[in-house]
C-alpha cells in the first residue's frame, strides 16, 4: 500500500460514519481512527435539541442519550454487537462494571470491519440492552450507565 492509498483511506473514513479501520495485509498493519467530539448534558435530549445546533445534536445522539433512569451508550453506526473480541475471551463489560469516557464496552462489525466501541461517558453499568450477535440500528441504546 502506497501513501497515495493512505491518503484515499483516510478521506474515504473521514467522509463516512465509520469511526475505525483496521488493515493488515503480510507487509504492513495500519489501524485509522477518527475522533469524535461530544457534548455531554445534564438534561434531556429533548431539551437540548433546541438549544444546540444541528452537529453537536447527532454527535450527542451516537454516542449516549439522557434517559430517566441515566445515560444510554448507543450505537454510533448500524453493525453487529459482539460483547467481547473472541467467543472464547470474556466480554468487554458486564453489569455492574464502571466505565470511563474512554473504556471499550464492545465491538461493532459492519461490512468485515470491527469497531471498538468507546464508552464516551463514566459510570456504571446497569443494563445490556442487546445480545451478543445481535443486528443494531444507528443510534440504538446498546447499554444503560448510571
Amino acid at each position: 500500500m502506497n501513501l497515495d492509498q493512505i491518503k484515499a483511506l483516510v478521506e474515504m473514513i473521514d467522509a463516512s460514519n465509520l469511526t475505525e479501520l483496521n488493515y493488515e495485509d503480510k507487509d504492513l498493519k495500519l489501524k485509522l481512527k477518527k475522533e469524535t467530539i461530544v457534548q455531554q448534558a445534564s438534561v434531556p435530549v429533548q431539551e437540548i435539541k433546541e438549544v444546540t445546533t444541528p452537529v453537536i445534536q447527532q454527535k450527542a445522539h451516537e454516542t449516549s442519550d439522557v434517559t430517566e433512569s441515566g445515560l444510554t451508550i448507543n450505537a454510533p453506526m448500524v453493525g453487529t454487537f459482539y460483547k467481547s473480541p473472541s467467543p472464547e475471551a470474556d466480554p468487554y463489560v458486564k453489569v455492574g462494571d464502571k466505565v470511563s469516557n474512554d473504556s471499550i464496552v464492545c465491538i461493532l462489525e459492519a461490512m468485515k470491519l470491527f469497531n471498538e466501541i468507546q464508552a464516551e461517558v463514566s459510570g456504571e453499568i446497569v443494563e445490556i440492552l442487546v445480545e451478543d450477535g445481535q443486528m443494531v440500528e444507528y443510534g440504538q441504546p446498546l447499554f444503560k450507565v448510571k
